[in-house]
């Protein structure tokens, strides 16, 4: 609830942004990207062994799990971020993002943990040997309990 209100700050700020010669970039929230600058160097030591195409299979409820859900869980709040922001703001994070490589760093992950067979086990509505349901396919409830 509370990203999509911190863009709001920033462009306040953004007035003092001038003409300078250096590409600017500004940083989203300085506690958000501390805590994905430690969940980036802990996955990376998870999946270091793990080449871009192979996927690494995470057990439910292990350690590596819990850290890669709460890496992907600060994407997904550093994402509500971005969408509240406005067009010039997202210019500025998306530089800082580019020069720290966060998102290159979250493709090469997702590329590691994506399945190599995404086929949606869960509880579905209808079941049909035709249509396989996938996770691309079936919305899934991320509601933790």
């Amino acid at each position: 609830r509370l990203m999509p209100e911190l863009p709001k700050f920033d462009d306040e700020d953004l007035r003092s942004y001038g003409d300078e010669e250096e590409e600017l970039a500004l940083s989203p929230p300085a506690g958000l990207m501390s805590v994905l600058a430690t969940q980036e160097l802990l996955l990376e030591n998870i999946l270091e062994c793990i080449p871009v195409g192979e996927f690494a299979v995470i057990q439910p409820l292990s350690d590596e799990f819990c850290i890669v859900l709460g890496y992907l869980l600060t994407w997904k709040l550093t994402l509500a971020f971005f969408k509240a922001a406005s067009s010039q703001l997202r210019v500025l994070y998306s530089q800082y993002l580019r020069r720290t490589k966060s998102l290159n760093k979250l493709l090469y992950h997702l590329f590691r943990l994506m399945p190599e067979n995404p086929v949606f086990s869960g509880p579905t509505s209808e079941v049909s040997n035709k249509d396989t349901k996938t996770f691309f396919t079936e919305e899934l409830r991320l509601d933790v309990k």
